[in-house]
């Protein structure tokens, strides 16, 4: 990625309490090799997501025909999981998209909207969606309504 990425995230990152655990968790991308069609790639990046998943967490994947939510979604949606979920992973697909069947074993689908965006873009919206959501939960000044 490039460093715009890396420092944009992780200026966020640090914004949010170490005490809700946001990690960066990277799963190589499958290799390209001749003859490989788009569905085998999507299928091999499926693997390697769900072997890193801990059972009974609860995911949901970035895809552009997902649920579009709003700001006061995300807060809401927060709220929830800190309540509920111990554990929430958001998936977030290579450059082919996310495989159907991984799509079909996630608790939810989101989209940041109706455009398709680079995966760099895409982790600096989510985490940015993400202390956004914090933000209003502490009354903290970042979310002007």
């Amino acid at each position: 990625m490039p460093a715009w990425v890396d420092n944009a995230f992780d200026d966020y990152a640090r914004r949010i309490p170490r005490q809700q655990n946001i990690r960066l968790e990277l799963v190589p991308l499958a290799s390209r090799k001749s003859g490989q069609i788009r569905t085998q790639l999507k299928q091999l990046e499926a693997e390697k997501i769900c072997h890193r998943i801990k059972p009974g967490s609860y995911s949901i994947a970035l895809d552009e025909k997902g649920r579009q939510w709003s700001t006061s979604d995300w807060v809401s949606q927060y709220r929830q999981w800190q309540q509920h979920h111990p554990q929430v992973n958001f998936i977030i697909g290579g450059p082919d998209g996310l495989d159907p069947a991984l799509l079909k074993q996630v608790d939810r689908s989101i989209a940041l909207g109706p455009m398709t965006m680079p995966h760099g873009l895409v982790r600096v919206v989510l985490i940015e969606q993400l202390y956004r959501a914090w933000s209003v939960l502490q009354g903290h000044p970042y979310h002007r309504d």
